[in-house]
């Protein structure tokens, strides 16, 4: 391991153990007669969280989530994206444990900002950004965090039942099938949720939000394929650059008439507002590449036929999985009608 890398694990073991170090049990904290308000709602409906995802989504029971940890920043971790200027694959970064990763994490936002800093000056395209909430993969009992109450009772459910579906299932050196995986949890848990939980409008929003999320998504893969069919040429690399910044001005483009579509709302005209580049577009399709594939098995399968299935496909090589997947997804595909997707 480099010295740039013993650096990264002083860093990371140090922010977990500080983590560890101020869990209090929210058994306790509810107790507390000067609690405000608003958190011990937040918090008291953790338990009741933590047991839909044990009894219907079939996630792990165990310790995680039933201490509480307040932070005094937005952001328990700050992220780092990095593609090369012609290349729409992310960069990696290989460790213990979780094996090759498409970012990097940083619990200080200045150590995050040197990290991108450096790569840029490397030549690299470089997004960055803050998480609400971090996962050690069941090593330990991770606890809710301050920064993962502040959207609400439902944003906590997303985010119990993503990093809970992280320690169901974790394969080493796959991003983009983990986090699909978590993901595709997390939306189908949501809404479960939602309908058991909630009043009709609130699902119907929630529903609204992933058919913009999956609009949104579609953008990000159509453009990759924009830029890999740029990449691919002979041209120089000036003439590569001048083709680049054409593609995503296509984009923004493109965002205009699906924003129009979506009667005006702009949920994604933040993320449109900032420097677009490829580890930009890297960023986001980590997360989503496989998730519509994924929902579909659930519901094809039911979600324990789903698990026993992702359990075995987890088995797989990375090239392998990849084949298998882009086989389901070219099949649905091909079953609604639709032409097939490539990358």
């Amino acid at each position: 391991m480099t010295i740039a890398g013993c650096a990264f694990y002083w860093q990371a073991i140090g922010g977990q153990m500080d983590l560890l170090r101020r869990r209090t049990p929210i058994d306790e904290l509810l107790k507390e007669p000067g609690l405000d308000p608003k958190l011990k709602s937040d918090l008291g409906a953790v338990a009741e969280i933590r047991k839909f995802a044990v009894t219907d989504l079939l996630l792990p029971d165990n310790k995680s989530y039933t201490t509480y940890v307040a932070l005094d920043r937005s952001y328990v971790t700050w992220n780092v994206v990095a593609a090369e200027e012609f290349s729409v694959e992310p960069k990696r970064w290989c460790f213990p444990f979780a094996g090759c990763i498409s970012y990097r994490g940083f619990f200080a936002r200045a150590d995050a900002e040197r990290f991108e800093k450096k790569l840029a000056s490397e030549g690299y395209d470089t997004s960055s950004g803050g998480s609400d909430a971090y996962s050690t993969l069941g090593y330990f009992a991770d606890p809710v965090l301050s920064t993962m109450i502040g959207g609400g009772v439902q944003n906590v459910a997303s985010l119990l039942f993503h990093e809970l579906a992280h320690q169901k299932l974790y394969v080493k050196d796959d991003s983009e099938f983990n986090e699909a995986f978590a993901t595709a949890i997390e939306e189908y848990g949501t809404e479960r949720w939602l309908g058991a939980h909630a009043d009709e409008a609130s699902l119907a929003a929630y529903r609204r939000r992933l058919r913009h999320r999956s609009d949104f998504a579609a953008l990000v893969s159509a453009q990759q394929e924009r830029l890999r069919a740029v990449f691919a040429t002979s041209e120089t690399p000036e003439q590569k650059r001048a083709d680049k910044a054409r593609a995503f001005d296509a984009m923004r483009a493109d965002y205009v008439v699906v924003k129009q579509s979506w009667g005006g709302t702009g949920d994604y005209d933040a993320w449109f507002a900032r420097p677009l580049n490829n580890a930009a577009l890297a960023a986001v399709a980590t997360y989503r590449r496989w998730v519509p594939v994924l929902r579909a098995r659930i519901d094809v399968l039911g979600l324990q036929a789903f698990y026993a299935e992702m359990a075995e496909l987890a088995k797989l090589e990375v090239p392998e999985r990849a084949e298998r997947l882009e086989s389901w997804r070219a099949a649905a595909s091909a079953s609604a009608g639709i032409p097939p997707q490539t990358g």
